[in-house]
């Protein structure tokens, strides 16, 4: 499979590159409303919660705290979410390409995943410019989260590919997977802190496998609190689970998906 996708390696950069074009190919601005953008949140996210509401973090002065907790928390659920809802679709959307191309089928959710990787690149180095530009850049910690952002890739690849073939057999798993996410978004900490909730609620969030991850990337950005690596065993573990669920049904599958769409 490996060997597929390193030989098709060419073909998988290409289809990034290509979308990534044609996603701002009839614009004036082209690209730059991929900096517009992101940055638009940011500005609006700060005017608002650090200007003119002054909301503040439970135990933290700072003005932007709030600020970079909610951009810490949408950001990177943003990543997520992008990877989960292309995943469900992305046998459908391709069925043209998949009967008349011969290529390796595990491309399209590595295609998935670096375009997602791509766009969040882009949106996150403006982030970090904002950190550094208003002092708030958490330092030599920031590397910690390097290996969050795999295990967070890893946890939305493994749920894209077993909703993303499920999808093709079943088209109500889609639908159901749009409303879930709605749903799962208002279930982590991420417009609102853990703290805030009640004590009989906070033990849900212990099935959450995003809620460590996002907690952790909070942590990092506002406080400079160093992961902690103990929270991150239950979603590695369910990442680790859904990967092989994914692969072995791909390769089970991988034949008739074709048949079917």
């Amino acid at each position: 499979m490996l060997r597929g996708l390193w030989a098709y390696r060419g073909f998988v950069l290409g289809s990034v590159q290509r979308e990534f074009q044609s996603k701002y190919a009839n614009a004036i601005l082209g690209a730059v409303w991929s900096l517009l953008s992101p940055l638009a949140m940011i500005l609006v996210y700060t005017v608002i919660f650090a200007e003119v509401m002054r909301t503040k973090m439970p135990g933290s002065d700072s003005t932007f705290a709030y600020s970079i907790y909610l951009c810490a928390g949408i950001l990177t659920w943003g990543l997520f979410a992008e990877m989960v809802g292309r995943g469900q679709t992305m046998f459908l959307e391709q069925s043209n390409l998949l009967k008349k191309v011969s290529f390796p089928r595990i491309c399209l959710p590595v295609i998935v995943t670096l375009n997602a990787l791509v766009n969040f690149g882009i949106i996150f180095g403006l982030f970090v410019v904002f950190l550094i530009v208003t002092g708030n850049f958490p330092g030599a910690v920031f590397v910690t989260l390097l290996p969050v952002l795999v295990l967070q890739v890893m946890l939305a690849l493994g749920i894209g590919m077993v909703v993303g073939i499920l999808n093709v057999f079943f088209r109500d798993v889609g639908q159901f997977m749009t409303i879930t996410l709605q749903f799962w978004f208002w279930l982590t900490p991420i417009v609102y802190p853990a703290s805030i909730l009640p004590e009989h609620v906070r033990p849900i969030l212990d099935w959450n496998p995003m809620a460590p991850i996002i907690a952790t990337w909070q942590g990092v950005l506002v406080k400079g609190t160093p992961p902690d690596w103990g929270s991150l065993v239950y979603p590695l573990v369910v990442a680790l689970l859904l990967c092989t669920l994914g692969l072995r049904m791909f390769r089970k599958r991988a034949g008739e998906i074709v048949d079917e769409l």
